[in-house]
């Protein structure tokens, strides 16, 4: 497993910061060939393929979810067309057992302890200072000037981030270093603009007092068309913004429908697919990133509790897309102590890969 690395720390003037933020804001931008760095999982793209005061204190019921206009996570593929490889592919997820779904949402994993369920969600406001963040990938991520690879003030990460738990994916503090073990998202929103920061594999080096990860990227959701370089990863190996395809406790649990699809995970996968722009693997007959998966239409949910049905309608609506390589129907949500895993888990696990099916790859809105 690859470990980032620490390099040495450049001061870049408000000018760089600001056209850099920019670039990020307006839309994609190339990569350059020249860029050294290598690629996450040492992939390629495939060719001929479309990867402030004092901000509230960290995920909870106090903040409800930020709109989540992202086109490609609220594209109704109801009536979209099967993919005719479509058994094919639930048949490889399917062996040598059938795959049940799982909700990767919850609270603590017992009370009082720092590891938790879900994806922690770190609300800020526009006031929040920026720092810099030091990149193992830093060739494919925001934050810095790819002319000279030097990191400047971007990511607004709270300094209680470094000691406190329940902020970062797996609920360590950021001061344990568990690079190579766990993934360790750090997903911060910045409410009020509603800009979207996101993390991978981080650790707050104490000797450097210096944030490190893996990669990072920026996604303006007043932006919805946006979509990075091809061949670009993300904090996620799609090179696909992660918030927007969690499943929130707010919008369970509240009056209106889920609008969006859901973040998913298989074991393997192959080469990517639109909207993903980076790939993760070439195990042959494993779906690509990219994929989306939706829920058959023909499959009884009326049996499941109220908030349960109203996941599974938006599985049938919006479907699910694969944006990494993780366990079989691993679906992505949220940290937050209000979740009730006695219901979500026998709902999920009722319902298996074979219950789903693959709609056409690369299909997209006209």
């Amino acid at each position: 497993m690859l470990l980032p690395f620490v390099v040495t720390l450049f001061a870049c003037g408000t000018d760089v910061v600001d056209r850099f933020a920019e670039q990020a804001r307006v839309g994609p931008r190339q990569a350059s060939s020249s860029q050294g760095n290598p690629l996450p999982d040492g992939g390629q793209p495939d060719a001929g393929q479309p990867d402030a005061g004092q901000p509230p204190s960290g995920p909870g019921p106090a903040q409800p979810p930020a709109p989540a206009l992202v086109g490609d996570w609220n594209l109704d593929i109801s009536s979209a067309p099967v993919d005719r490889q479509s058994a094919d592919y639930i048949a490889f997820i399917n062996t040598p057992e059938r795959k049940q779904l799982h909700p990767d949402c919850g609270r603590e994993q017992w009370p009082g302890s720092d590891q938790i369920f879900g994806m922690p969600v770190i609300r800020v406001d526009r006031n929040q200072p920026k720092t810099s963040v030091e990149f193992y990938y830093a060739a494919q991520s925001d934050g810095v000037d790819h002319s000279t690879g030097r990191s400047f003030p971007f990511y607004p990460i709270p300094d209680r981030a470094i000691s406190t738990p329940h902020m970062i994916q797996g609920g360590e503090p950021g001061i344990v270093d568990l690079r190579g073990i766990e993934d360790r998202h750090m997903i911060i929103l910045q409410t009020d603009d509603n800009l979207l920061y996101e993390l991978y594999s981080v650790f707050y080096d104490q000797s450097a007092h210096q944030w490190l990860a893996g990669s990072g990227a920026f996604f303006d959701l007043n932006n919805p068309r946006y979509r990075r370089p091809e061949g670009w990863t993300s904090a996620d190996a799609s090179g696909m913004a992660m918030y927007p395809g969690f499943i929130q406790y707010e919008e369970v649990y509240g009056a209106d429908e889920m609008g969006h699809a859901m973040r998913a995970t298989v074991r393997a996968t192959n080469g990517y697919v639109y909207p993903a722009s980076h790939h993760a693997g070439d195990t042959p007959g494993a779906l690509p990133i990219g994929a989306r998966l939706r829920l058959k239409a023909n499959v009884d949910i009326s049996r499941f509790p109220a908030p349960v049905q109203k996941i599974f309608r938006a599985m049938k609506k919006y479907g699910l897309i694969v944006t990494d390589n993780g366990r079989d129907m691993d679906i992505g949500g949220t940290f937050d102590p209000r979740w009730d895993n006695d219901v979500l888990n026998p709902a999920f696990h009722a319902l298996t890969a074979a219950d789903f099916e693959v709609v056409e790859l690369g299909f997209r809105q006209q």
